[in-house]
């Protein structure tokens, strides 16, 4: 009886959401599918030029653009394929496809940047010529492109949205990748200094190393139904405990089905099993208003079945 009650109150709540989520979804949709074809479309140009100029800066950038248009077109796919209904067999749809995405873009980046560590290191002994005149138009280019698709992805929810958040760590450490060619174009340019080349080409894997740690960290976290970032349990739990009637809370998880989709169970003891509805109520409210998370299932028992059935986790856990 409980349950049937709560669900209907927690159904209600989620559709109000979900009206805001679905015009930012389609924000995404579009502003990722423009940066995907301008980000290949260059990457193509990028590459070609850097290996007639002979740079290892353009090459090097042409892989991280490379890695951009692969990211940008899982994170493209996934948002589509993410807004699949669920089904009898994937109840919570095809949300997590976000996240692998995710995960696969941050291990690609890292085999990238060895990659172009590998080269740097062979050029940084020998520094070969490159034609430093048209390596900076095109890395020019390449900044005036990747500003224009940062200016797009903004556009989207890249707070929330783990997806939208990596296409745009990409395009950012693209943005400092044509710079750095950029940088190392003039050198060679006016001091003849090959060596620039490689150089920069180093600071961008790091650059791509980076961000490829950080998504691939945050993604495993939600794979791993992790704590969602900035959240406190021990918050939850007290405030739970601070509605009135409720005398214990255990077996608390919070997690991430996918960006921006935090859900959370628990069990929570009541003095009054009369009061189940007024205090679902209220741990309902609080949910939304303090934590922001309006996909909960709260489970109402009374002291007595705790101690007869096996049905929780931490039996005589008392907090």
């Amino acid at each position: 009886m409980g349950s049937h009650h709560h669900h209907h109150h927690d159904h209600h709540g989620h559709s109000h959401a979900g009206h805001s989520h679905h015009h930012g979804h389609n924000a995404n949709k579009k502003s990722l599918l423009l940066s995907f074809l301008l980000i290949t479309a260059f990457m193509i140009v990028e590459f070609i030029g850097g290996f007639f100029t002979n740079s290892l800066a353009l090459i090097s950038d042409a892989g991280h653009m490379l890695s951009d248009s692969i990211s940008l077109f899982l994170s493209y796919m996934a948002v589509w394929i993410a807004a699949k209904p669920a089904t009898h067999t994937k109840t919570y749809g095809y949300k997590r496809l976000e996240i692998l995405a995710a995960l696969f873009n941050g291990v690609a980046l890292g085999i990238i940047s060895i990659f172009i560590y590998w080269e740097a290191f062979h050029r940084l002994f020998a520094p070969a010529e490159v034609s430093s005149g048209s390596m900076m138009l095109i890395a020019t280019l390449g900044f005036v492109i990747n500003i224009l698709v940062a200016f797009i992805l903004m556009r989207g929810d890249t707070k929330a949205n783990l997806n939208m958040r990596s296409a745009l760590l990409h395009v950012f450490g693209d943005l400092l990748g044509s710079l750095g060619a950029i940088v190392a174009g003039l050198l060679i340019w006016l001091f003849g200094w090959n060596i620039a080349d490689p150089i920069a080409s180093v600071i961008v894997a790091t650059l791509v190393l980076i961000s490829g740690w950080r998504v691939t960290r945050d993604s495993i976290n939600v794979l791993m139904e992790g704590v969602p970032e900035g959240t406190n349990i021990d918050d939850m739990r007290n405030a739970l405990l601070s509605i009135e009637g409720i005398e214990e809370v255990h077996d608390l998880h919070v997690w991430t089905v996918t960006s921006g989709f935090p859900s959370l169970s628990c069990h929570v003891v009541v003095k009054d099993l009369y009061d189940f509805g007024q205090i679902l109520r209220q741990s309902n409210c609080m949910f939304k208003e303090k934590f922001n998370i309006t996909h909960t299932t709260i489970q109402i028992e009374d002291g007595k079945i705790c101690e007869e059935d096996d049905i929780c986790d931490e039996k005589g856990h008392h907090h």
